[in-house]
């Protein structure tokens, strides 16, 4: 197994110039500016409560510190740089994805949800109408938690499957990251191309309601229909 630093920096640089880039071009978006000033007049009100700053700042400190060993130490070890067809890079993405999304249903729903973390995963529910700020107000326990599963997915699916093209990777990364952060935004987008988003962010918000509520997968409904938990 080689340490290949070059496809290990290409790595870090497609996440880090999709994420520059797309929240650029999303945010020249007259529609989309306006609801990323609601979200920041709303984390302005919640950052103002003392409870909110030291959780935030202990989650961004463990992202961190998970991604920096993640991107430096493990990645370079498997990551190529490699052409793939279009077709293999999405597929790719898709079953990492998948796969993740299906043990996170399991772990929310049985260990969040359930008598063993409930207490953990409460603090997050403190957020019933959640904003931008408050995917980073969680637990530091589910944060590592959440950060290790995903991690982890692609971990074995390497096992599974061989190594992974870089660039392949780093789009796989920023689309966990984003839409782990705009699930928990508020947005009021219902129509084309923003619809799908829409209905997302929506039932999310419907899961902070209520903690007995379903919702309990993070990237698609699939499972909660799957496994009748859709509400």
């Amino acid at each position: 197994m080689n340490y290949d630093w070059q496809a290990g920096i290409a790595l870090l640089g497609t996440w880090m110039a999709l994420t520059y880039v797309g929240r650029k071009i999303a945010f020249s978006i007259p529609a989309v500016a306006r609801m990323r000033e609601w979200n920041r007049k709303e984390d302005e009100e919640r950052l103002a409560k003392a409870k909110y700053p030291p959780i935030v700042k202990q989650n961004r400190l463990i992202g961190a510190v998970a991604y920096g060993l993640f991107f430096f130490v493990v990645a370079p070890l498997f990551v190529n740089l490699q052409p793939v067809p279009l077709w293999k890079a999405a597929l790719d993405i898709a079953a990492v994805l998948m796969v993740y999304d299906f043990f996170y249903y399991l772990m929310h729903r049985f260990l969040f949800h359930g008598p063993i973390l409930l207490k953990v995963h409460a603090l997050h529910h403190q957020a019933r109408d959640p904003s931008h700020i408050d995917s980073a107000y969680v637990h530091p326990v589910e944060t590592v938690m959440g950060t290790t599963l995903f991690l982890g997915t692609v971990l074995g699916m390497v096992a599974l499957l061989g190594s992974y093209n870089a660039f392949t990777l780093g789009v796989l990364f920023w689309i966990w990251v984003e839409l782990n952060t705009v699930n928990h935004t508020k947005c009021e987008l219902p129509n084309f191309p923003f619809k799908t988003i829409n209905r997302l962010i929506h039932k999310h918000h419907v899961h902070h309601i209520n903690m007995g509520m379903g919702n309990y997968a993070t990237i698609t409904m699939l499972y909660d229909r799957m496994f009748g938990t859709l509400d």
